[in-house]
């Protein structure tokens, strides 16, 4: 089993530009505009002088297949994106918000969710350390709940206040989708597929993830039979996965097969469904074969 942090070097990176983008703090800004009554701009100087917030978000981006690694844990620090809009002050009919990266990428996120209790923020720091380059030094986006394509800009110079109906981001301008809630999913991560695996008790363990409504149960099945609880560690917050085990005891030599479900925090069982992650995100019940010997 992994870590319930993903280490920084290790964290999962999708970016749109070949080249990492290498920004100076003491350059950088952050614009604020469009629909709203206040246009400003914040610096870094101004960020770091701010009362940031420090908190565990799983991210998720929406290319992840059934059981992909597309999936990483970490400690966020950062200043919260509704202090940013209260400042802003959004005006009547403002839907969304177009951030965009020095880089050019752009991201659609519902305004809402911006502004609503949960720790959306503008980060700085990631497990206890400054934002490494690679992950969009020196300020990046980090919105729970919600895809990355959607929510998760790195190297972040602009935030316009706008309309679904006005603007696009760079990914819903090629068809995806405009909005990107995570859907819940879990994968196995013990034993690997294809391992080896000698007789007797065999550990069997993996994650589960619903941002924004947790993970109530886990259960698997071994060789298509009958569905058992996982046991479940303890739960950071909602918004981050969820570690799940299974002790599996008199296991005999052969090739065997074990699936995973999950059900969010309202007792919603995941879709089964096998749909690829175009355009809103993959759905389906992972499994994986593996030999006793």
């Amino acid at each position: 089993m992994g870590p319930f942090v993903t280490p920084n070097p290790d964290f999962y990176r999708i970016d749109t530009a070949l080249v990492v983008p290498e920004l100076d703090p003491r350059a950088w800004s952050l614009r604020v505009h469009g629909l709203v009554e206040n246009e400003f701009t914040l610096t870094f100087d101004e960020l770091l002088a701010a009362e940031l917030v420090e908190t565990y978000v799983t991210l998720t981006c929406v290319s992840n297949v059934v059981g992909g690694n597309l999936a990483g844990n970490a400690k966020w620090l950062g200043y919260p994106l509704r202090d940013v809009l209260a400042r802003a002050k959004p005006t009547a009919g403002a839907d969304m918000v177009l951030s965009t990266s020095i880089d050019g990428f752009s991201a659609s996120t519902p305004l809402p969710v911006l502004q609503d209790s949960r720790d959306a923020v503008l980060a700085i720091g990631m497990n206890g350390e400054p934002l490494p380059l690679e992950h969009g030094f020196p300020v990046r986006m980090v919105v729970p709940g919600l895809y990355g394509f959607v929510s998760a800009t790195k190297w972040v110079v602009d935030l316009e206040v706008t309309t679904f109906a006005a603007k696009e981001g760079y990914w819903t301008s090629r068809g995806w989708s405009c909005h990107g809630p995570i859907k819940t999913a879990s994968r196995v991560e013990v034993p690997r597929a294809l391992a080896r695996v000698p007789a007797g008790r065999v550990g069997i363990g993996g994650t589960a993830w619903a941002q924004r409504r947790g993970i109530q149960r886990v259960e698997i099945q071994l060789d298509g039979g009958p569905w058992q609880p996982a046991v479940l560690a303890g739960e950071a917050s909602i918004d981050t996965r969820r570690q799940w085990s299974y002790e599996w005891d008199g296991a005999r030599a052969g090739t065997h097969t074990v699936r995973v479900r999950a059900y969010d925090g309202a007792g919603v069982l995941q879709d089964e469904r096998q749909a690829p992650p175009e355009p809103d995100g993959s759905t389906g019940w992972h499994s994986i074969t593996f030999t006793v010997v």
